[in-house]
């Protein structure tokens, strides 16, 4: 699923103001530096990953390039910062309508998606897997009690009990919220309209309203200032507000009802079949490239062209799956994209997606075994629910149903740039996360050749792969569970800091959220590197 979330400030905020209670949030003080997330603690006193830094080490060393898969909604390969780091497949002839490398996919030119059909129509909108797990239950046990229940679908009708609780909080959450963000995105809407034309301004910044004489304002306009500082205040504004309506609409109206299914209109094929490898097509692009083309950006946009920003791996070459839509992505899609990745020569495999229910794991688990075994990286972000990933599972993980669990595996937590802040929405666990890396406010690349700050786990997961792909180029014997390791030995260490606690209030020693008790760092990553090659670890 497409993490996209509203401010948890924000959320507060409005609903504390719709209670008459004060708002329990702290205000936005601070604005993040462009690039922090490249940045060095000692020279720069921002907590980035120290990618220029570790650039020093290795400036007299050759690099190779790299192929990165990035699984997403889809990547804008014709951006500025990007169009010379996608990957091309040296087999395939473009615009042929053949399978020069007979590998089951035609014009496969940049990569793949499992989102789409022969005809180029694609699948944009999708259920949350929640709503099709209670669906499917639903037409088998609604209106049954339990005693009319055979033995042998037990287990089932109390999975459907579950299912009828979780999916029936979730839609009561979201008929709360939809009426909340849509009252406040239009008296914000009208609040601009009349704060621009009284200063006669297309913008309205913090500073222009701080100077309106207040006790000279009519009540309309004393409203529209209070709107504005509230939003100054709390860090929204009417983009991120259209948005969340965007959003709680789109959960309302289609990853909430039971009867959606753009799949089988689209596709045609059944998702439960996961032996079913061969269907989709090659618009790697899709309908909304917004969040994969964000993610690619922060890998490996081009460092040279003096244009946007700088990715933090030097040498890449992106190969897209589009497999991640609107919605909750499929696990049949999940497998064969990490399959197709691997198969056309990834090395490195990012996954900024999850969910909370995965109906057909053992065939992700397949899939990342087969990685596993092509000696594959693969890096997933935690989730964004502010959930302990120990107790509350987000999918797909690395904790297989045989009990087992993959050395090339590398789970991602959210941090802020301000000191000792973990992000608020960010997941942890002692457990299943490994460490964690820049999630807050990250400036990168987005469709149309433009560029935006982002956040999520999603945005921290690519720092990481980014990290990975920069000592797998300078490095490049190095196998991906050596890398896994040096990643995580080579974090920025400080597990008895306090820091706020995701999702809550107070503090937890930041050792409590991951296993390393540390944040990803390419400077020390390099600097392992380097001393285990001397000492013949990387032959």
């Amino acid at each position: 699923m497409r993490k996209w979330f509203i401010p948890v400030a924000l959320l507060a905020a409005h609903l504390a103001t719709a209670q008459n209670q004060a708002p329990v949030t702290e205000p936005v003080k601070t604005k993040a530096p462009t690039n922090w997330f490249n940045l060095d603690y000692s020279a720069d006193k921002i907590r980035g990953v120290s990618s220029e830094k570790a650039y020093e080490l290795v400036k007299k060393r050759k690099s190779s390039p790299v192929i990165v898969g990035v699984i997403d909604s889809g990547i804008d390969i014709n951006h500025e910062d990007l169009k010379s780091k996608i990957w091309t497949n040296p087999k395939e002839i473009a615009g042929n309508g053949k399978d020069d490398d007979n590998n089951g996919y035609v014009d496969d030119v940049h990569g793949w998606s499992f989102l789409g059909n022969k005809d180029g129509q694609n699948v944009d909108k999708e259920g949350l897997e929640l709503t099709r797990e209670y669906g499917k239950y639903k037409k088998l046990f609604e209106g049954k009690a339990e005693a009319d229940i055979p033995a042998d679908q037990k287990d089932a009708f109390t999975y459907y009990q579950e299912l009828k609780i979780a999916y029936n909080e979730k839609a009561q959450e979201s008929k709360m919220m939809l009426p909340l963000i849509e009252n406040l995105l239009k008296s914000y809407t009208e609040a601009g309209a009349t704060l621009k034309e009284y200063l006669k301004k297309d913008t309205v910044t913090a500073e222009d309203v701080a100077k309106i004489d207040k006790t000279t304002a009519d009540g309309k306009l004393k409203r529209a200032i209070a709107a504005y500082e509230r939003g100054f205040q709390m860090g929204y504004n009417e983009k991120e507000l259209q948005e969340a309506y965007d959003h709680y609409k789109t959960e309302a109206e289609v990853q909430l009802n039971p009867d959606y299914n753009a799949r089988q209109t689209i596709i045609g094929d059944n998702p439960e079949d996961t032996k079913d490898h061969n269907y989709g097509n090659n618009d790697v692009i899709g309908p909304d490239a917004r969040h994969g083309t964000h993610v690619a950006g922060i890998i490996g946009a081009d460092r040279n062209n003096d244009l946007g920003m700088k990715g933090v791996a030097d040498n890449v070459k992106i190969l897209v799956v589009r497999a991640v839509p609107d919605g909750d992505e499929r696990d049949k899609d999940v497998a064969n994209a990490i399959r197709y990745a691997v198969d056309n020569g990834a090395q490195i495999i990012n996954m900024s997606f999850g969910k909370a229910y995965s109906p057909q794991k053992e065939a992700v688990d397949e899939a990342v075994k087969y990685a596993e075994s092509k000696n594959v990286l693969l890096v997933h972000a935690a989730g964004n629910e502010s959930q302990n990933t120990d107790v509350e599972p987000n999918f797909p993980n690395r904790k297989l149903k045989s009990g087992s669990e993959p050395n090339n595996w590398i789970e991602v937590g959210a941090l802020s740039w301000e000191p000792n802040k973990v992000a608020n929405f960010s997941n942890y666990g002692k457990k299943g996360v490994d460490l964690f890396s820049p999630g807050v406010a990250l400036y990168s690349t987005v469709p149309g050749s433009k560029y935006e700050e982002l956040d999520g786990t999603s945005m921290a997961s690519p720092v990481v792969a980014g990290v990975a792909a920069l000592v797998k180029s300078y490095f490049p014997k190095i196998t991906a569970a050596q890398l896994r390791q040096l990643l995580i030995e080579s974090t920025v260490k400080f597990p008895e800091q306090q820091v706020n606690q995701p999702g809550g209030e107070g503090q937890v020693a930041f050792g409590e959220l991951s296993n390393s008790g540390g944040e990803v760092n390419a400077y020390n990553a390099v600097k392992l590197a380097l001393e285990w090659e001397k000492a013949g670890k990387i032959k």
